[in-house]
């Protein structure tokens, strides 16, 4: 039987806390640099689009990893694990996806918003818990991701698909990471209070 880290005292658990904060801050800012980037260079598919379409997923990867190296063994560490990797896959194929079209790419990156909205959803439930709040934020941007993912790859099969979406849909995913973190300090400040 595997013991969580938030099971062996407060120190441990606030230590999680903490980095878990500085993950999803980091996390959530750079999604809306990336948007804000992204949104003045994708108007052709030429190699400064196809560059930032690989790295986002890569953001998403290098996240998962380093959540993973915090986690023991359990069935979060499972999906974390699993999103490392299916956001690893998702860059290479945007990236393959970039020597086509707007509707390949976008059904590409549909396609892993879905699985990893899943993910993302399955992970936040796993944290709900004294230690880590409701995590509404990190379950709402999940559940969005997966509905927005359908959608793209609807867009995708349509007759003037764009990829001025992913713009919008990396900054409201950052947004809620950063939400997220700033509840998680909230918390971990109200209960510096009780115990001070």
């Amino acid at each position: 039987m595997t013991t969580n880290t938030l099971t062996t005292g407060a120190p441990a658990a606030n230590g999680e806390r903490s980095s878990l904060t500085r993950l999803y801050l980091i996390r959530g800012l750079l999604a809306v640099v990336w948007a804000v980037v992204f949104a003045g260079a994708h108007d052709t598919l030429d190699a400064a689009a196809i560059t930032l379409l690989v790295v986002y997923p890569l953001i998403d990867a290098v996240s998962s990893v380093i959540d993973h190296r915090a986690l023991t063994d359990g069935s979060e560490r499972r999906v974390t694990a699993f999103n490392a990797v299916l956001s690893t896959l998702a860059a290479v194929a945007v990236g393959i996806a970039g020597a086509g079209s707007f509707a390949t790419v976008l059904s590409v990156f549909g396609a892993w918003a879905v699985l990893s909205g899943a993910a993302q959803a399955v992970v936040g439930l796993r944290r709900r818990g004294p230690e880590f709040g409701k995590q509404w934020p990190v379950l709402i941007a999940g559940g969005l991701s997966f509905l927005v993912g359908i959608f793209y790859i609807v867009q995708a099969a349509g007759d003037d698909p764009s990829l001025d979406v992913l713009s919008t849909y990396a900054t409201g995913g950052g947004v809620f990471f950063v939400v997220q973190a700033v509840l998680l300090a909230w918390k971990a400040r109200q209960q510096r209070a009780r115990t001070v």
